[in-house]
Formats: C-alpha cells, structure tokens, sequence
C-alpha cells in the first residue's frame, strides 16, 4: 500500500533526490548498547528483544550482510547502509570511522543512516556524520526516544530523559546532521495524549524525520512477562492508524515519514498477530488519511 501521494515518506525522498528507489540495507555490526552492559543498567528498556532486530548477524563482516540484503532487496540500484542493532555510535571514534568507511565502500550505497540513543551521540560523532553529508552521501542520525515524557521513559527502563535528547537533536542541528526520531505508540500508561504532546515537543526541538512504531511484545523482553501476566495490552489495529493519522495530519510537510509501523519476525512477535505483516497496518492507515487528510492537513486547516 502506497502512502507517497499522501506522506511525504522516507521512499519519496530518496526519490526525489536519487531519480530512483534507494533502498535501506540493515547491518548489525555487533554493537553494545550502555542500558544492557552494566554502564547505566542491565537488561535493556523493558520493550528490548535481541531476537527483534531484522538483522541478526553481527558476526559476518560488514561486506558480507551487506551482499546478502542485496540480493534479498533485488529492486534497487543505490543503497543506504543502515546500521540498525542496538547502539551504533556505542564505541571509539576510531572504530566507528572505519566500520562507517567499511559500510560505504561501494559506490552503490549513497547514503548512511545509524541508529542510536540521545545519550551516545558525542560532539566527535556528529562530525563524523557530518563529514559524509559534506562529501554529498544522504545521511540520518537515528534516535530512539520512543516518549517526550520523562516518567513513560523510566517506566520502560529507558535510562534517559527528554532532556539528553533535547540536547543531542541541539548539537546534530548545530553540526547539519539530520534527525530522524523513534516513537513507540502504545507505551504503558500513554494515551494518545501523550503521544499528540510527544510529536509537538520532537516537531518544536527539530527532528526532520520520524519513525513510528506501534508497541509490540516480543519473546525476551520483560513487557512480554506483563503481557503474560495480563497487566498490558498492545495497541488494536483500529486505534492505532487513527492515532497514526492524526500525528500525520498534524506534522509539517517538508518532515520525512521513515516509517509509519513496524512488524516483527515469527518466533519473536508475541502480540499483536497484526504486526507479523506490514499490509494490515498500511491499508488502515491509508484508509485514515483517505478519510480524513493527508500529512499537514491539521496544521493547515488550524492556520486557514
């Protein structure tokens, strides 16, 4: 299901710029991740599954994986190499420089994209990444915020606040690395309040991406001993694309979508059955903006 003609997504972008589709190739280049070490906690965010990851072989060189999305994709002809496990600026500057280098050997990949937390993300990094964006590559910082609210981020084990955030998206604006920031719809004790407030805060702070998720329980996090327990639900399909729709309909056009929901690879989805395939989750939220507007249309409405 095609959103292009209504959200200005990650796809149409890359178009735009390319003249072609580019395609994200995922790598896990065998990170660590400071709220699972012992650096700031253990056990991760309680929404965390190492089994979630798309890409699970951090031990297979860099070149490898990225030879293996390619044939997996076989629809595109640029690439972005997008390291996506755990914490991607997690290590020496040295280290990241030559895996960053090592991702962006061929002349096929035009773009890095690097997922990471707001409190990873030291002055030496971005200018790393603003080095590639100097030399012409599309590049985006990734961070995973998942809430604007300070008490939702303790009551999921995040290990840190809006406030190293803020700060992080400060100092990637000042070094011209762009943002694109993870929310997670549906975390415990949110309403769609909070997440109509969470995108007003990102929006205000300057994120030119976003990546949104609906909360899902997979095998090996500690939300899926509550889930068991019966003490939290995931988001129904229903709730989710109006909720979806509506931070659509409320964000600025030029903000590029990355990714409006998410799925999760059998064994690793425990709930909800809807997310073991992207379609049900773009035809509801297809069917929302055919309804009721498109990206911007909130804003412009309220201005007219």
């Amino acid at each position: 299901m095609n959103l292009d003609d209504v959200v200005n997504t990650l796809g149409r972008h890359l178009k735009a710029r390319y003249g072609e589709r580019v395609r994200k190739l995922s790598l896990n280049a065998g990170f660590g991740c400071p709220n699972r070490d012992g650096t700031l906690g253990r056990g991760g965010c309680t929404f965390c599954s190492v089994l979630s990851f798309a890409a699970d072989d951090g031990d297979a060189p860099l070149a490898q994986q990225l030879a293996e999305r390619r044939a997996e994709l076989k629809r595109a002809a640029r690439y972005i190499a997008y390291f996506q496990a755990y914490t991607n600026t997690y290590a020496e500057v040295e280290t990241l420089t030559r895996l960053y280098a090592e991702a962006t050997a061929s002349p096929d990949v035009v773009g890095l994209a690097v997922g990471t937390r707001p409190d990873c993300v030291p002055d030496a990094v971005l200018a790393l990444l603003a080095g590639y964006r100097e030399r012409g590559y599309e590049v985006w910082l990734e961070l995973g915020l998942q809430s604007a609210h300070d008490e939702t981020l303790a009551r999921v084990n995040r290990g840190h606040g809006w406030a190293a955030y803020a700060d992080a998206v400060a100092r990637a604006r000042a070094a011209g690395v762009p943002v694109c920031t993870h929310l997670i719809l549906g975390l415990p004790g949110e309403t769609d309040a909070h997440a109509v407030t969470t995108l007003e805060r990102v929006l205000d702070a300057g994120a030119e991406g976003l990546k949104l998720h609906p909360l899902m329980i997979t095998r090996g996090s500690r939300l899926a001993v509550a889930h068991k327990r019966g003490e939290i639900e995931p988001p129904e399909l229903p709730a989710y694309a109006a909720l979806v729709g509506e931070l659509i309909r409320r964000t600025p056009p030029e903000l590029v979508f990355h990714r409006v929901s998410a799925t999760a690879r059998a064994p690793t989805l425990v709930a909800p059955a809807w997310c073991s395939t992207v379609w049900p989750a773009m035809q509801a939220i297809r069917a929302d903006l055919d309804l009721h507007g498109g990206q911007g249309t909130r804003l412009q409405a309220t201005a007219a």
